[in-house]
């Protein structure tokens, strides 16, 4: 039976693998947050570095609390481990390399409410290494529906804060790449628009290895994502597919 999330608490879901050198500081941006109602998941996925050792010194903390896998399962499992254990009407989320400014939570929160949202999102900084050196600010829509999209994932993962009390409990699909737009885009099927925040409010680490990423990759795994979760005709995924590829490359430019 789905929980009636009659409270005001947010649950924070953060998926881990070998994250050692960086996760510290993702830890530290929720911890700073202004908004102090809230509960920290972090689901290590059997990482072999040491962010087992790393987190150990924040459980002293009772709002943090720590799933350890003894498999990897990948970041839609470890993510929908996080929403299963969780008890918040709002859930958060941010990657282990990904950081928040303090008012993230708390501007949102509040634009939620007098918006009534469902989901909420926001523009954000690219950095590499550290976030005084900023590479790009990816802007957003005050609001974009199922459609829109479709058209342009310009839906950040690290700035999504989602109303449970609306959507009820939900996961993500178990796919290797775009798990999170296909969870976006399922919502607002149902439940219509998302609103967003034209404000940088976090902070997405490009490591050397995104930099120089497999760019084919990412294009199947979106093309699966569209016929495989969305179940779009060739003909509807090839133009949703054009706009998607042109709105990538504007995003990078």
């Amino acid at each position: 039976m789905s929980k009636r999330y009659e409270n005001e608490l947010v649950s924070v879901i953060m998926p881990c693998f070998n994250s050692a050198d960086v996760i510290g500081a993702s830890i530290e941006s929720v911890l700073t947050q202004t908004y102090q109602n809230f509960e920290l998941f972090i689901i290590d996925d059997f990482s072999t570095d040491r962010s087992l050792e790393v987190i150990a010194p924040y459980l002293q903390d009772s709002r943090v609390m720590l799933l350890a896998k003894n498999e990897n399962h990948g970041v839609a499992r470890a993510r929908n481990d996080g929403l299963a254990r969780s008890s918040g009407r709002y859930i958060a989320f941010l990657d282990s390399d990904d950081l928040w400014v303090p008012e993230k939570l708390a501007t949102q929160l509040a634009d939620m409410r007098r918006n009534k949202a469902v989901l909420s999102f926001a523009a954000y900084e690219t950095f590499h290494e550290r976030p005084s050196n900023r590479l790009k600010t990816v802007r957003v829509p005050r609001s974009i529906n199922y459609t829109q999209l479709l058209r342009n994932t310009i839906i950040g993962c690290l700035t999504v804060v989602v109303d449970r009390k609306q959507t009820g409990d939900f996961q993500m699909p178990d796919l290797a790449g775009g798990e999170d737009t296909a969870t976006w885009l399922n919502i607002l099927w149902q439940h219509g628009t998302a609103y967003g925040i034209d404000k940088p409010l976090a902070y997405y680490r490009v490591s050397g290895a995104s930099l120089s990423g497999n760019k084919l990759q990412m294009v199947r795994r979106t093309w699966r994502m569209y016929r495989e979760t969305q179940r779009l005709s060739i003909f509807s995924t090839c133009i949703c597919f054009s706009f998607y590829i042109k709105n990538a490359i504007s995003k990078r430019i």
